[in-house]
């Protein structure tokens, strides 16, 4: 799977967070949906750099 497949999964999940947390919750689980965004985030920062890297290596 391309990375850019996965980058924009982790956005897309990152969204549905925030929309389930303000819809269903009341943004009542405000803490939780920002720790899942943050590690989201952080899961895509990595995944990037180790494909920065992979293409850094290729050339």
């Amino acid at each position: 799977m391309k990375a850019y497949y996965s980058l924009f999964a982790i956005i897309v999940i990152m969204h549905f967070v925030t929309l389930v947390n303000i819809t269903i919750f009341n943004s009542e689980w405000d803490g939780f949906a920002l720790a899942a965004s943050t590690l989201l985030f952080l899961a895509g920062v990595i995944l990037f750099s180790m494909e920065r890297r992979k293409q850094k290596k290729l050339t």
